[in-house]
């Protein structure tokens, strides 16, 4: 294809990703009811169920604004060849060929967040102070911020460096190296991101001794599964929302609880939530699911193969000559079909994880626990727990809790 027809593919695809995603708000939005329904009674209260249908109104509005400018910007600079322009500029001043995909991405990625950080501002300090859950202050968002940009340039720049080296050395041979060098970092972050990325923003504590370790303990002889790394992480001190999660291998494997987590359930429940983190680990869907993305990324980078030394991609994009950066750009805008598809399939996989999760803890531990904790957890932050189904296909990577509630119903009756 030459560089007309592809520029107007690229258009189309990001026209069709945006109206996709304002098609499936729209019906996200109008599936709630003013009203509680019945489903719903003795899960939210009258005054709850209010505040969480503005809640998802005031989230939805503010999405439709940053993604319809963040649309109509980079429609225009594909139309335009600003992007091209962008390369060209940079180009006067930067003759390394190495280093200029580096510069190229991390100015557009500071020009991107820039952008966004007024609405990532009111996100954060109108909405959720509106509703209860914001607990950051102006200083450790500014610090976040900055934090962020400094992970962002060291990994990402490394990243992208290893993928210029690769591509100047090895050609279209690059995808193999380069996939080993993404399983290695997918495989490292998931042993270490508790231990060396996370407590760059929160501090992690060992759970201390008490009737909640106990408890833990005793369910651990119960099910013989050694549980040792249990951490309590401070995300009061940004949000008022809770939550827990399963990371590491072997020796490596961390459970993390929220403080609010801790502070808002009986032990019962804390437990309940902890044997289902346990059965994703035991159920082998932490392994499971690294291996599904290590193929996901190496169908990616095959593809990307065979277009990324194609010289019209980056003329589409207005430039005068082939660049790494601009082709890898219309690469990912060409791959997004694609890319599309393999996130269902994930979100798929994830959701079908997270019921065999659920059917592990109440087989394990306790189903009405659990279902409490569920319904507590949903309630606290203000879950929408009517969405669309189509939006739940293409975004939820959980089960909605209504299927979930449903399904550990029909298992505590199997197993009675």
């Amino acid at each position: 294809m030459d560089a007309p027809v592809l520029l107007i593919l690229i258009l189309s695809f990001v026209t069709f990703d945006f109206i996709l995603e304002q098609i499936l708000d729209f019906l996200n939005l109008k599936h709630q009811k003013k009203e509680i329904p019945d489903d719903l009674k003795g899960i939210y209260d009258e005054e709850k169920y209010q505040q969480s249908l503005a809640y998802q109104k005031e989230n939805t509005k503010l999405s439709f604004i940053t993604s319809s400018l963040s649309f109509l910007l980079a429609f225009t600079l594909l139309a335009t060849g600003g992007f091209g322009y962008i390369d060209s500029l940079l180009r006067n001043s930067i003759d390394n060929s190495d280093l200029l995909p580096l510069v190229y991405f991390g100015v557009l990625f500071l020009a991107s967040d820039l952008l966004n950080t007024p609405f990532q501002w009111y996100h954060t300090f109108v909405i959720e102070e509106k509703f209860g859950f914001n607990k950051t202050t102006p200083k450790l968002f500014i610090i976040d911020k900055l934090k962020g940009y400094l992970i962002a340039f060291i990994i990402g720049g490394l990243l992208l460096w290893i993928l210029i080296m690769l591509l100047n050395q090895l050609g279209e041979g690059f995808w193999i190296y380069f996939l080993l060098v993404i399983a290695v970092f997918m495989l490292f972050m998931n042993m270490f991101y508790t231990t060396l990325i996370l407590p760059l923003f929160n501090k992690l504590t060992p759970l201390e001794d008490g009737a909640l370790k106990q408890a833990i303990h005793n369910y651990s002889l119960q099910i013989n599964f050694p549980i040792h790394n249990i951490f309590v992480i401070d995300g009061s001190k940004r949000s008022g929302k809770a939550n827990a999660f399963f990371s590491g291998l072997g020796r490596k494997k961390k459970i993390v609880l929220y403080d609010t987590l801790i502070n808002n359930h009986s032990i019962e429940e804390l437990v309940a939530v902890l044997a289902h983190e346990v059965g994703h680990y035991k159920k082998r869907h932490i392994i499971s699911g690294l291996a599904l993305s290590v193929f996901q990324v190496a169908i990616m980078l095959f593809i990307l193969s065979k277009m990324i030394f194609n010289e019209q991609l980056s003329l589409a994009l207005g430039a005068e000559q082939w660049g790494i950066h601009l082709n890898l750009m219309a690469f990912t805008i060409l791959y997004s079909p694609i890319s599309r598809v393999t996130g269902l399939l994930m979100n798929v996989f994830s959701r079908k994880n997270e019921f065999e999760a659920d059917a592990f803890a109440t087989n394990t531990y306790d189903g009405d626990a659990l279902k409490v904790a569920l319904k507590k957890l949903s309630v606290d932050n203000l879950s929408n727990l009517l969405p669309h189904y189509l939006y739940v296909f293409f975004h939820y990577s959980h089960p909605p809790l209504l299927q979930r509630l449903k399904a550990i119903d029909l298992k505590q009756k199997q197993l009675s």
